[in-house]
């Protein structure tokens, strides 16, 4: 007696899945693919005529947000949406820049408070990273939030880890995104002009 397989794929279609793998709701979740299908354009948009997207839009923004709120790899999420990994590496690659907050340079009036620190990240690019404090191979990269509520307002490049976090706030130019404002930072960054 042969038993069909029951074949599993992640979609839109219950909303459950949306609320668990992008944290957000159904409702939420569709504003979101309408933006991303205005900032796409036809490339991105359903109904291409040439090589047609294997999933609908709303499953393949699903994949994005899955792939980001997890840490599974494109050979492990390709079959939870049904595809190969390739198709999930192209969907990523066309849809993950969509996702990303507009670039702006906010003006940061002077009554703004903002905090910047750096934080050493192991790498293996010796480009980018030199011996530091914590005896690896690291770079320093400053990054800068809002101390009212908690959100990122820049992040810098690389610099190489032997840079102490004066020296990189002033070389990276995340001072240019801080504008007028009130710049908090920790002991180890002195002298930060407002």
């Amino acid at each position: 007696m042969f038993v069909e397989p029951v074949v599993f794929r992640l979609s839109v279609d219950c909303p459950e899945w949306i609320k668990l793998f992008s944290g957000l709701s159904p409702g939420q979740f569709g504003v979101l693919v309408r933006i991303i299908a205005q900032r796409g354009g036809p490339q991105v948009a359903d109904g291409r005529k040439c090589r047609p997207w294997s999933l609908p839009l709303a499953d393949r923004v699903l994949l994005v947000a899955v792939y980001l709120r997890t840490n599974l790899t494109l050979r492990q999420i390709a079959p939870l949406f049904g595809v190969s990994k390739s198709a999930a590496g192209r969907i990523l690659s066309a849809l993950n820049p969509l996702l990303g907050l507009e670039k702006t340079t906010p003006a940061h009036p002077p009554d703004k408070v903002l905090i910047v620190d750096g934080t050493l990240v192991p790498v293996h690019d010796a480009k980018v990273a030199n011996s530091s404090k914590n005896y690896r191979r690291s770079s320093n990269i400053q990054v800068l939030i809002d101390a009212d509520t908690r959100l990122t307002i820049a992040v810098a490049g690389p610099l190489p880890g032997s840079r102490n976090d004066t020296l990189a706030y002033r070389e990276s130019g995340i001072d240019a995104a801080a504008g007028d404002a009130y710049v908090m930072a920790t002991g180890a960054t002195r002298a930060i002009p407002a």
